[in-house]
């Protein structure tokens, strides 16, 4: 047991720091190309923290593990809006001033009540995956359009955010070893946590939701934490919606493109009314004053923790 917790905290660190290298990497190379710092920065917001869940799901769906990949971005999700989001706003209130945000918060939204819709014939096939892509890219294509229409400091921020060397030969180093440690840590995540699900009598359903999911989650409740030392609720919140919206409609999507997903019937019934849940309360605790309290994101935590909790009773 004390070996396959040791190879699977040494996967999700090489997730962790394979996903930083990549992004750097392609940003560098994209930056390098033309694309311009602002850009950039959305882009990261979208992807950079959903890069690890993919790289895990296209591998779990590799080896024939499709409920281990469904639930490392389900539960992925739900730690973002209830652990990354909350306790962030536990170390300082957050207060957003992106105009982008709130429609992402709401495209979580309905992006759930989307995959109720599909899931109620028990199965995510590849038609329905297509939607859920082209639901990412249109999502995706708003929040850039929308993205300039933001107050000058914001869009300084999110430049800022994506600031990184522009030299060809550093990127393309970077990322081949962003690869190279994103393939190894997502074959040692895999496989020692369905070890370590069926230790704990987790079936690969539960396996992906908690512990692989919670797991790949670690990195960016840190980073949540750091930045909301530094006042910086804008991108907290912009990483926890672009990272859900990545999860549900292009990790889901595209797994599902790839592999066909049937659905356990908990699907519907508890994980999306569990994702629900934590999206419709953050929507009006960030519609009014646009501020998230430590009071709101303890109640984030506990509604995460409930669910938790649940998860394990119903075993």
């Amino acid at each position: 047991m004390a070996a396959t917790l040791g190879w699977f905290a040494l996967g999700l660190l090489m997730l962790a720091l394979g996903g930083d290298s990549t992004v750097k990497g392609v940003s560098g190379l994209a930056q390098r190309l033309g694309l311009r710092p602002f850009t950039a920065g959305v882009l990261l917001l979208a992807f950079a923290t959903s890069l690890p869940e993919l790289v895990v799901n296209l591998r779990a769906v590799w080896i024939g593990q499709p409920y281990l990949a469904l639930g490392n971005a389900m539960g992925s999700t739900i730690a973002n809006l209830g652990l990354s989001l909350g306790l962030a706003a536990l170390v300082a209130p957050l207060l957003l001033r992106a105009r982008l945000l709130l429609p992402q918060l709401l495209a979580v939204v309905l992006a759930a009540v989307v995959m109720v819709g599909l899931g109620l014939d028990g199965r995510i096939g590849r038609v329905d995956g297509l939607v859920l892509v082209a639901g990412f890219v249109a999502v995706l294509a708003f929040v850039l359009r929308r993205g300039a229409a933001e107050a000058p400091d914001v869009r300084e921020a999110l430049a800022e955010h994506a600031v990184t060397s522009t030299m060809t030969a550093q990127n393309v180093v970077r990322l081949a070893i962003g690869l190279a440690l994103l393939w190894f840590g997502a074959r040692w995540v895999v496989g020692n946590g369905l070890a370590l699900g069926e230790a704990w009598g987790l079936g690969p359903l539960l396996a992906g939701l908690l512990p692989v999911a919670i797991g790949t989650t670690l990195p960016e409740i840190a980073a949540a934490i750091a930045a909301a030392r530094r006042g910086q609720g804008d991108l907290i919140a912009g990483h926890v919606f672009g990272s859900s919206l990545c999860n549900l409609l292009l990790v889901i999507g595209g797994t599902a493109l790839v592999q066909p997903l049937a659905l356990p019937a908990s699907f519907v019934r508890v994980e999306l009314p569990a994702l629900l849940v934590l999206a419709l309360l953050a929507w009006p605790m960030l519609r009014g004053d646009r501020r998230l309290s430590r009071g709101e994101g303890g109640l984030l935590v506990l509604v995460f923790v409930a669910w938790v909790v649940l998860e394990l009773l119903l075993l």
